[in-house]
């Protein structure tokens, strides 16, 4: 089993910057991808960005340039920046991590969640 534990969310003036975090822990061989996905009231749940465990990154092409994805191999944490927050970034954002199980299998898991709401 594998628990992701994210945190940094909160309520933020258009503009300024929030950082997510999410901790990934139990037992597991390996974490392959790290990502964050984003559900807006009324949306549907999209993607964010995501990191391979060599770094290489995807992002949503409307966010390139205000968020930057990262992850601490050693800490099994992936990080969100976002800068020049926006109305339109208010949302529930979820971390998602594909693992590697003991036995070979591959599974993603998915966090409960962390509020991001930017108004003034």
């Amino acid at each position: 089993q594998v628990q992701l534990v994210e945190s940094g969310g909160g309520l933020v003036q258009p503009g300024r910057s929030l950082r997510l975090s999410c901790v990934a822990s139990g037992r597991f061989f390996s974490i392959n991808a790290m990502g964050w996905y984003r559900q807006a009231p009324g949306a549907e749940r999209e993607l964010v960005a995501s990191i391979t465990s060599s770094g290489s990154t995807n992002y949503k092409d409307s966010l390139k340039g205000r968020f930057t994805i990262s992850r601490d191999n050693a800490k099994n944490t992936v990080y969100l920046q976002m800068n020049s927050l926006k109305p339109e970034d208010t949302a529930v954002y979820y971390c998602n991590v594909h693992i590697a199980t003991t036995t070979g299998r591959g599974l993603h898991y998915w966090g409960q969640g962390t509020q991001v709401t930017v108004s003034s």
